[in-house]
């Protein structure tokens, strides 16, 4: 599901999508090391999706703005 899809849905959809998404990851994880999954790709591909509806979610919260990361200065 693409970014711009997300965006259509309202935020206690994107929470539900969140759990499951999560779920469905530890049930993945789960099957990975028993050795049950075929297609580790879609473990790689549903972590892109759970980052995706948390940075959503974030920016929801932050009024709709785009979340910037602020540089540590670093250590002398």
């Amino acid at each position: 599901m693409k970014t711009s899809e997300f965006k259509q849905k309202p935020k206690s959809e994107l929470q539900k999508m969140l759990v499951d998404s999560r779920e469905r990851l530890r049930s993945l994880k789960f099957d990975l090391a028993s050795g049950k999954v075929k297609n580790v790709r879609e473990i790689r591909e549903l972590k892109k999706t759970i980052a995706r509806i948390l940075t959503l979610l974030t920016e929801s919260r932050q009024g709709g703005t785009k979340v910037k990361k602020i540089a540590k200065p670093s250590s002398p």
